[in-house]
């Protein structure tokens, strides 16, 4: 088990070292130049000499290697450096808006989970069969959906039509409410699709038929037997669907005027505030590694078989 979480672990430090170069030189090409936009303003009276002078401070003459070097070894300790624009450490700037998007995210992915296995198990249940067919079309459905049009749509649907929520001066939970309900519903499709694929193939399984001819009913053999052994691909694209859930959340949080990283972002991206957007893109990477290998260290729990073979690798 030592060995694959080894393993595991460095595929994560690539997927992170990958990210971070990748973005980097994203960064890097976009057009026009931080420094230049925040002091080349003549309202601040600066002198093209001084406006040399801070981006030999920025480092922004060093050549590109040397400030990829810089960077990497910098946040290899914890330092994302410093932002532009606001003039304070970037780490500050994460720590006083993470909180405000996981207050969405988490919310909006329990929802999402609540919503695939409702749907999952209302199609199996007599009589509604026919939903099996409809959900089979609504990832794409889904998916293909904008989250900002969607956001959209639920603001004009549930605040300007049914005035149920409203939009000035929400309470924190009216306001959270519309949110996770946008940023839950394109990922709660395809864990429900998933997860009924995950029934039907273990319904057909031997054993299944082995539990029915002993006399059990429907619902126990569904609890019992089938279940437990169709959540190893729904964890598996639960993990995948991590980067959906933290893009939508950064886009809804633009949409709906919330503060967050998805704010921080939009500010970032404006102003070119390239140390904040590498931040935010690594800490995103971190976050859907960490979920990735928390996925992989719990799929042995649901399929036994899986502590065989990793037992062997040691």
């Amino acid at each position: 088990m030592s060995h694959a979480l080894l393993r595991r672990s460095g595929h994560g430090l690539l997927v992170l070292w990958a990210a971070f170069t990748l973005s980097f030189v994203l960064l890097q090409v976009l057009p026009g130049d931080a420094v230049l936009i925040k002091f080349q303003n003549p309202d601040l009276g600066l002198s093209p000499a001084q406006i040399q002078e801070m981006r030999v401070a920025y480092g922004a003459d060093s050549p590109l290697w040397q400030q990829y070097g810089h960077t990497l070894f910098a946040m290899l300790r914890g330092d994302f450096g410093y932002s532009l624009q606001a003039g304070v450490p970037v780490s500050e700037l994460i720590t006083s808006n993470l909180p405000d998007t996981l207050s969405l995210a988490l919310p909006a992915f329990a929802l999402a989970v609540v919503l695939a296995f409702a749907l999952a198990f209302a199609s199996r249940l007599p009589g509604l069969r026919w939903l099996s067919n409809t959900i089979q079309s609504l990832p794409v459905l889904f998916i293909s959906l904008p989250t900002f049009w969607l956001g959209i749509a639920l603001i004009q649907l549930f605040s300007f039509q049914l005035k149920w929520i409203p939009v000035i001066n929400p309470t924190p939970l009216q306001g959270l409410i519309l949110p996770i309900v946008t940023v839950a519903i394109p990922i709660s499709a395809p864990l429900a699709q998933i997860l009924m694929r995950g029934l039907d193939q273990v319904a057909s399984q031997p054993f299944v038929a082995v539990a029915r001819a002993k006399g059990l009913s429907e619902t126990a053999v569904l609890w019992r037997h089938v279940t437990g052994n169709a959540l190893l691909p729904v964890l598996n694209i639960a993990g995948l669907l991590l980067g959906e859930l933290i893009a939508g959340a950064l886009i809804t949080e633009t949409v709906f005027g919330r503060s967050g990283l998805g704010q921080l972002t939009q500010q970032a991206v404006n102003n070119q505030d390239i140390a904040v957007l590498q931040a935010i893109v690594m800490i995103s990477a971190l976050g859907f590694v960490l979920i990735n290998l928390l996925v992989d260290l719990l799929m042995p729990l649901f399929d036994p078989r899986l502590q065989t073979v990793t037992g062997g690798a040691q």
